[in-house]
């Protein structure tokens, strides 16, 4: 019983990537900022972003990447896990479709699909055929302009063993920054409001869409 619904799970995910029953889109901006300069981003945002009274949202977080070979096809499916670490929530499971560079819109534009999972939703996708690609934290604060999202974080190497805090093994001397947007497709003038937004926060950071396929592959 257990194989046969991992089975229907399984063909139930291809069955509605391949035919992108996915309704929503991501519109996403990516930078860095070194160590040195992200206190003056966040007060930046904190006097751009809403709720200016109040400090911004922390976060600490454990994402993990799970890839899935698919027949007839190069490009494996992944899908990233992230739990929090600091409070009693859901596992948070998100697909993320390739990432399309079109020159004619200010932002990357890839198909995303969220939803809230149990403890047990990495165990289900190890039985599925799902392998583990990589994993990591991530610690920083979120900033909410309207429907925009700003997250500013520092991403941490999990060294199993050790207790896991900001001075355990960053990953590098800087915070990422992500300003996304999820939603419906269609909205194209979301990426016009997102350009405007980034370039307010020159030149402490330079907020870009980022071809990864001109880095070369994944990790």
């Amino acid at each position: 019983m257990a194989m046969a619904s991992v089975s229907s799970a399984r063909e139930s995910l291809q069955h509605a990537l391949t035919n992108r029953f996915l309704p929503n889109l991501e519109y996403l901006l990516q930078g860095s900022i070194l160590d040195s300069a992200v206190e003056h981003l966040m007060h930046r945002l904190k006097g751009l972003c809403d709720n200016v009274d109040t400090s911004p949202e922390p976060f600490h977080d454990l994402e993990v990447c799970m890839s899935l070979r698919q027949p007839n096809s190069n490009q494996p499916l992944l899908l990233r896990v992230r739990r929090a670490m600091d409070r009693d929530a859901p596992m948070q499971m998100r697909y993320l479709g390739q990432p399309e560079v079109d020159q004619r819109r200010p932002t990357l534009v890839r198909s995303c699909m969220d939803c809230a999972c149990t403890n047990g939703i990495l165990d289900f996708l190890t039985e599925m055929g799902f392998r583990l690609e990589f994993e990591y934290l991530a610690k920083g604060y979120m900033f909410r302009k309207g429907r925009m999202k700003i997250t500013v974080s520092k991403l941490i190497k999990i060294v199993h063993g050790k207790q896991q805090d900001m001075a355990n093994e960053p990953i590098s001397q800087s915070y990422i920054v992500e300003l996304s947007v999820v939603a419906p497709t269609g909205q194209e003038n979301v990426g016009e409001e997102m350009r405007v937004f980034a370039e307010q926060l020159k030149p402490l950071v330079q907020l870009e869409k980022i071809d990864y396929k001109r880095l070369g592959p994944m990790p």
